[in-house]
C-alpha cells in the first residue's frame, strides 16, 4: 500500500498522481508495492540482487514504462539494479526517479544502477527526477549510476533532474554509441544549504555518424557546492557537444571539468562552460515591474531551469 506522503514523493518525481497506464514497477521502502506488465513489456524481479530486469519486444511504440522509488522510514539504505533490454525498432518513455521524505536522525540513501541496452532504429527517452524533503537531521542521499549502450541508429534522450531537497548526490553516467546513434543530455540541478552534487559523463562515441550532446544548467546557492565532469571521446568520425551554464550565488562554490579526447582525425567535438551570477539589470528590469528584488531572483532562477 502506498501511504500519503509516498503518494505525494510519486506526484514530485514522476507526476504520478494516479495508477499510471502501462508497464510500472513502484517500489516504496525497499519493497514492491505494485507492478504492472504489458503485452509488449515484461518486468520481473532478479534473482541474485535487488532489482529487476525490463523486456522490451521489439517494434513496440508508444509506451511507456514507469519505475519511481519512494523512501519515506528513516535510516533506509538500499543499492537497486535495473537493466533495460530494449528491442530493435521501439520508440518508449522511461520514467525513473527518486524521492526520500526523511524526518528522522538517520541518513536515508537510494543507489540506483540502471543499465540500458538499446537495440538498432531504437528511440528511448528516459526521465530521471531526484527529490528529497522533511525536517529532520537525517541526510537524504542519492548516488544514481547510468549506463547505455546505443547500438547502430538507435537515439536515447536523458532528462535528469534535481531540483529540491538532496543533501549529497554523486550521478555517473557513462554511454558508449555505435554508429549513427545518438545521444542528447538534458541536466537541471539546483542545490542550496550546504548540499553538494557531483555530476559525471562519460561519453563513447564509436562508430561513425555518432553524435552526443550534453548539456547542464546548474543553481548553486548559500554555501553548496556543485562539481560537473564531462568527458566526450571521439573514436570515429563523430561529433561532441558537451556544456555547463552555472549560476553561482551567495557563497555557493562551482567547478566545471569539461575534457574532449579525439582519437580519429574526423572527430569534431566542441565544449562550453560558462559560470556567472546573476546579471544586476535583469534584477533591476524586473523589479522595475514591481518585483522584490527575491521574487525577481526566483523568477530569472525559474526560467534558466526550464
Amino acid at each position: 500500500m502506498i501511504d500519503a506522503i509516498q503518494k505525494r514523493l510519486l506526484a514530485e518525481i514522476a507526476d504520478l498522481h494516479t495508477v499510471p497506464t502501462g508497464a510500472y514497477n513502484i517500489r516504496a521502502n525497499s519493497k514492491l508495492a505494485a507492478r504492472n506488465t504489458t503485452a509488449n513489456i515484461d518486468i520481473v524481479s532478479k534473482a541474485d540482487v535487488s532489482g529487476i530486469d525490463i523486456r522490451i519486444k521489439p517494434g513496440t511504440k508508444k509506451e511507456s514504462v514507469h519505475i519511481p522509488v519512494v523512501l519515506s522510514d528513516s535510516g533506509l539504505k538500499e543499492t537497486v539494479y535495473n537493466d533495460f533490454y530494449i528491442g530493435e525498432d521501439c520508440d518508449v518513455v522511461i520514467v525513473a526517479g527518486c524521492g526520500i521524505h526523511n524526518c528522522g536522525v538517520q541518513d536515508s540513501e537510494h543507489d540506483g544502477v540502471h543499465r540500458f541496452f538499446v537495440g538498432k532504429n531504437s528511440k528511448v527517452k528516459y526521465v530521471e527526477k531526484h527529490y528529497g524533503e522533511g525536517d529532520g537531521r537525517g541526510k537524504r542521499i542519492l548516488n544514481p549510476v547510468t549506463e547505455a549502450y546505443l547500438e547502430e541508429g538507435s537515439s536515447m534522450e536523458m532528462e535528469m533532474v534535481q531540483i529540491k531537497g538532496v543533501d549529497s548526490t554523486v550521478r555517473t553516467t557513462k554511454a558508449a554509441l555505435a554508429a549513427n546513434a545518438s545521444l542528447v543530455v538534458r541536466e537541471r540541478l539546483m542545490t542550496h544549504g550546504n548540499q553538494k552534487a557531483k555530476s559525471i559523463y562519460e561519453t563513447y562515441l564509436n562508430g561513425d555518424g555518432a553524435a552526443a550532446d550534453v548539456v547542464s544548467r546548474s543553481v548553486a546557492r548559500e554555501e553548496s557546492f556543485q562539481e560537473f565532469s564531462s568527458r566526450i571521446t571521439g573514436n570515429a568520425a563523430c561529433k561532441g557537444h558537451t556544456e555547463c551554464d552555472a549560476i553561482i550565488m551567495d557563497k555557493a562554490r562551482v567547478l566545471a571539468i569539461p575534457q574532449l579526447d579525439a582519437n580519429n582525425v574526423d572527430a569534431a567535438l566542441v565544449h562550453e562552460a560558462a559560470i556567472g551570477k546573476i546579471a544586476g539589470e535583469q534584477i533591476i528590469k524586473l523589479m522595475t515591474l514591481g518585483l522584490t528584488q527575491e521574487q525577481a531572483e526566483e523568477q530569472i532562477i525559474n526560467g534558466f531551469l526550464k
